[in-house]
């Protein structure tokens, strides 16, 4: 046999009730009878916002305690929430999307200071670099101490990175797919270091961060403004190597960008 329903049910009170009333006339209560009333009414009405309130207390509190609940879940999310380098460098560590064909490779971040007013940025990791976990270290990176040094820079004041932060196989050019993976997480980087200069190394590193498909020789002798910044563009140490003939130009590129740090300097 089946309950009653809520609806049949207060029909069958009422029923009952009318049925109760015509035969013993009106119900009347005394002064006494209606105080108990009262107070147990008032007594359950405290009791369910007690509850109520309790409950709003448990889920608060398993929401601070759960911080899975609150976890950041996309990529936009998860850099955003990284409020200084280590934290990001962290999230690289962990990141697949940094990573290349090539098999047991070391994450290169980047090194440096964390507040400089310049910031090189380059192409991907090299062998030296994969083994050292640093960028710009072999001969190329000798060649770019000296030419820091030509500006009155020391390696240590600037902040140097690459568009990859994975060895590419064979040291091979970054790939398109490789470029647009692991730009987020530099763009993110460069927020966090705000340097007053971006000075791009080689073309692979102009064209990404520009968006601008062009040769290295246009994109020389300018400052673009990118990100609350400034960048501009000229060749890496290791072409130098290959073509001194660039030195030259190199130098007229890093006299330019060594004016325009000291006169943004002066501006703040």
């Amino acid at each position: 046999m089946s309950s009653p329903n809520k609806e049949d049910l207060l029909s069958e009170i009422a029923q009952f009730l009318a049925d109760e009333q015509e035969m013993y006339g009106p119900f009347t209560f005394t002064a006494e009878e209606e105080d108990k009333i009262m107070s147990q009414e008032k007594h359950d009405i405290e009791n369910e916002l007690l509850h109520n309130s309790i409950s709003d207390s448990v889920n608060k509190s398993t929401s601070i305690e759960n911080p899975e609940s609150q976890k950041p879940v996309t990529l936009k999310e998860k850099l955003e929430s990284c409020q200084n380098l280590d934290q990001l460098h962290q999230l690289c560590e962990e990141s697949e999307d940094l990573r290349t064909d090539l098999q047991g490779t070391r994450l290169v971040f980047g090194v440096g200071n964390p507040n400089a007013n310049l910031m090189l940025i380059g192409e991907a990791p090299g062998e030296q670099e994969d083994l050292e976990g640093e960028p710009f270290v072999g001969a190329a990176g000798q060649l770019l101490n000296k030419i820091l040094a030509a500006i009155d820079f020391k390696r240590e004041e600037v902040y140097i990175a690459n568009i990859l932060k994975h060895r590419p196989p064979g040291n091979r050019n970054p790939s398109d797919e490789e470029r647009k993976r692991s730009l987020p997480y530099l763009l993110r980087q460069i927020d966090l270091i705000q340097p007053k200069i971006i000075l791009c190394l080689g073309k692979v590193s102009g064209t990404t961060l520009l968006d601008r498909d062009d040769s290295l020789k246009n994109l020389r002798e300018e400052f673009y403004p990118f990100r609350n910044t400034l960048l501009t563009v000229t060749y890496h140490p290791a072409a130098l190597l290959r073509n001194p003939q660039w030195k030259r130009p190199v130098w007229e590129d890093v006299q330019r960008v060594k004016k325009r740090v000291a006169e943004l300097s002066e501006e703040h």
